[in-house]
């Protein structure tokens, strides 16, 4: 059984309009999405802004009002509050924030801001508490003068790693990373990315890592889904997605993705404009008359596509006759 099992998640925002201000219409933020996160892995959740995957995982932690579908945690439905309090939910379940400074209360010392989980939840001592905090600190490489300073006195960097040690102050089993490192400077991303690595051999965490950037889910996932107008367009392990791709959203997704080696950029350049020219071409063939993305079709045990299935079978052919 699986850590997290999502299944047919939908979450849909109501439109109002009139005297009476009634709801005449909803829009789809996430519509009808299902994925697993087993124990100890890092899944990844990409797409491009307004697709719905920080919904998704703001759904997953309890922030936004499940309109239907399942989100099982040990095999008990916690969209029912009843569940949520039974199994500690709370307690195992976390988030990093995209914005580091404004999730960080800026009249609150890193001291109190850490802290704040252990006190809902662990009940330490005075000094046990301090030397809790004390640890996370050394765990994400801060010092211990940060403890009586203020968001504002840190970088984007160092708040977003104050971020990490306060979502892993109570040794949850899952953490929601939304665009954790979005950001941050390249060399900032890298010192973050290494931090949450390095937590997870220790403490056996589970990661849904949320981006928009597929050089950086490279970097940090094994399992990948790829998300586009509230639905999911491909799921596969990162050798799928990554040399294997089958939709043509992945495509342009991984088209974009920046060439560092300068002989390649033209070369690099000219095969992004193909995909976008394919993209023009083709794009009914890959979303329905409402331009929502098909249902998911396997094509491998491990690699799903959003296209009819003929299609999909047919595209999955013409893969496998050109790896062979």
């Amino acid at each position: 059984m699986s850590l997290v099992e999502i299944k047919d998640l939908k979450v849909h925002y109501p439109i109002r309009s009139g005297f009476w201000n009634r709801v005449t219409d909803e829009v789809p933020a996430v519509d009808g999405i299902t994925f697993n996160i087993e124990a100890g892995e890092t899944y990844g959740l990409v797409g491009e802004s307004g697709s719905g995957k920080s919904t998704t995982g703001k759904s997953v932690v309890g922030l936004e009002k499940v309109t239907s579908g399942s989100i099982l945690y040990n095999g008990q439905d916690i969209t029912k509050k009843e569940n949520r309090r039974k199994l500690d939910y709370n307690h195992d379940v976390q988030m990093i924030f995209q914005d580091s400074l404004s999730s960080l209360n800026p009249r609150k010392r890193i001291e109190d801001i850490i802290a704040e989980p252990l006190r809902n939840f662990e009940h330490l001592s005075k000094e046990d508490e301090k030397l809790r905090v004390l640890q996370l600190l050394d765990i994400v490489g801060l010092d211990a003068d940060a403890l009586y300073k203020y968001p504002h006195q840190f970088s984007g960097g160092q708040r977003q790693r104050i971020g990490v040690a306060r979502a892993v102050a109570t040794n949850p089993k899952l953490i929601i990373a939304d665009e954790p490192v979005s950001a941050l400077d390249l060399s900032v991303q890298a010192q973050v990315l290494n931090f949450m690595k390095k937590i997870q051999r220790e403490f056996g965490i589970s990661y849904l890592f949320i981006s928009h950037d597929l050089g950086v889910v490279r970097h940090m996932c094994n399992n990948i889904a790829i998300m586009n107008r509230g639905r999911l367009v491909e799921i596969g392990t990162r050798d799928d997605i990554y040399n294997h791709p089958l939709h043509i959203y992945t495509k342009r997704l991984l088209a974009a993705i920046p060439e560092t080696n300068v002989n390649q950029r033209a070369a690099h350049r000219a095969s992004r404009l193909a995909v976008e020219e394919v993209y023009r071409e083709q794009q009914d063939k890959y979303y329905d008359s409402e331009g929502k993305a098909y249902p998911l079709v396997a094509v491998s045990p491990t690699h799903q596509v959003a296209l009819p299935e003929a299609i999909a079978k047919q595209l999955a052919q013409q893969e496998s006759e050109v790896q062979a």
